[in-house]
């Protein structure tokens, strides 16, 4: 096992353009790293540097205490997971398992052993005579796992491996990832586009935009304290609503004023984000996620202070729980990130919409599934302002103590 070191690496394009920049990245022994962004952000460009499948432009590139920056990908002992599962379809489980065992020319009986032992580990054991044609799509993504398990790497590289599954196989086979790699060992970087994999799968998160790092952190870190408005958007599903509103303070007490709805902070809040203070009579970015919004028909103690009044849009109901979309008088946030955020998803409503001309904006509220709202109702919602999100709309960073997120 080793560990990889990303030591200002950049990469630029024979055209000039610049897919990396300056990017420092340690990844320890036996760490699960998950690197993730949006579209062109660079993730996948960082991976391929490690594989040896793109020259690195700038900066030094560690795998142990190797420098590899010119040394040939067969010679990195590294092994990949592509996105698609790339299986010979002529031959079985066992001998595409076992292909790049024969051509190091493994003995025979090590290439049995092993490939036995990969299939007892993936669950392939009674597969083993089978071609991939016959094989479910879960079923193919562990043949090419086991692919790269017979090689017995220093550092596995997973591109996007699930985003050929549907969706429940995608979480079934994510904790098999997951499970697999704590019983391994192996060092292991992830990319993926799907932030809810990335939250569940990596020890430590890399959050990448525009060929930047913008925070490497657990996940409970960056959910809790992300570093500025664009961590804070991409991270968490649905995404964070953002709104703008002004800071005002009364009697100790600070207030943000959102349209006609003035929501005292709490002093939980207030403790996290300090900095707060100094920027009464400002305007500022606030972040509330839609788990922190409640239907107040299910939380009628919630004080006045607490409320905000809407249109509801839209209904899901989800079973378990009730999405609402709802029409706020309230100004949206229409800052760089949060237009680069809307693109990203395809929101339209916030690509198009004029700053000076935005008095409203629609939010998400996840809803217990006893909620009764409907399309057309015109309801109240409880924000639980102890776990709100502040920015500053012309920087983005987070309003902390420090005007930093969580840790990088």
């Amino acid at each position: 096992m080793a560990s990889v070191t990303f030591d200002s690496v950049g990469k630029v394009y024979s055209d000039g353009t610049r897919a990396v920049s300056d990017m420092d990245l340690g990844i320890e022994d036996g760490e699960l790293m998950v690197l993730v962004g949006p579209s062109g952000c660079g993730k996948t460009t960082a991976l391929r540097m490690v594989a040896g499948l793109e020259e690195i432009s700038e900066g030094v590139l560690r795998i142990g205490d190797r420098v590899v920056n010119h040394v040939p990908s067969r010679n990195r002992d590294i092994a990949m997971v592509f996105q698609s599962y790339a299986l010979y379809p002529h031959l079985s489980v066992f001998e595409n398992i076992a292909f790049g065992l024969r051509l190091q020319k493994v003995p025979k009986d090590e290439v049995k052993r092993r490939v036995n032992r990969a299939a007892n580990i993936l669950g392939l054991d009674g597969l083993l005579k089978r071609k991939p044609r016959a094989l479910s799509g879960g079923q193919r993504q562990r043949v090419a796992m086991g692919r790269a398990i017979v090689r017995q790497p220093q550092v596995f590289l997973m591109d996007e491996p699930l985003s050929n599954l549907d969706a429940k196989l995608r979480v079934q086979t994510r904790a098999e990832i997951s499970e697999l790699q704590q019983d391994l060992g192996t060092t292991t970087i992830y990319v993926t586009h799907d932030q809810v994999e990335a939250m569940t799968m990596g020890r430590r998160v890399a959050v990448m935009r525009k060929g930047h790092l913008e925070q490497v952190a657990p996940p409970q870190v960056l959910y809790d304290r992300p570093v500025n408005l664009f961590v804070g958007g991409f991270i968490g599903s649905p995404a964070m609503n953002m709104i703008e509103v002004t800071i005002d303070g009364s009697n100790g007490s600070l207030f943000a004023n959102a349209g006609d709805a003035r929501l005292r902070i709490d002093d939980e809040a207030v403790a996290a984000h300090p900095a707060l203070r100094s920027r009464v009579g400002s305007t500022v970015v606030l972040g509330i996620r839609p788990e922190n919004l409640q239907d107040t028909a299910l939380a009628p103690d919630t004080p006045a202070d607490r409320r905000i009044h809407g249109l509801v849009r839209h209904r899901e109901s989800l079973g378990s729980e009730v999405m609402a979309h709802i029409v706020i008088p309230v100004k949206m946030a229409l800052t760089e990130d949060v237009r680069e955020l809307a693109e990203d998803v395809g929101d339209d409503r916030a690509l198009e919409a004029d700053a000076d001309e935005a008095p409203e904006t629609t939010i998400v509220g996840r809803f217990g599934n006893r909620s009764r709202v409907a399309e057309g109702d015109r309801v109240e919602v409880s924000v639980d302002t102890r776990a709100l999100h502040f920015f500053d709309p012309d920087t983005g960073l987070g309003i902390y103590d420090d005007q930093r997120g969580g840790q990088a």
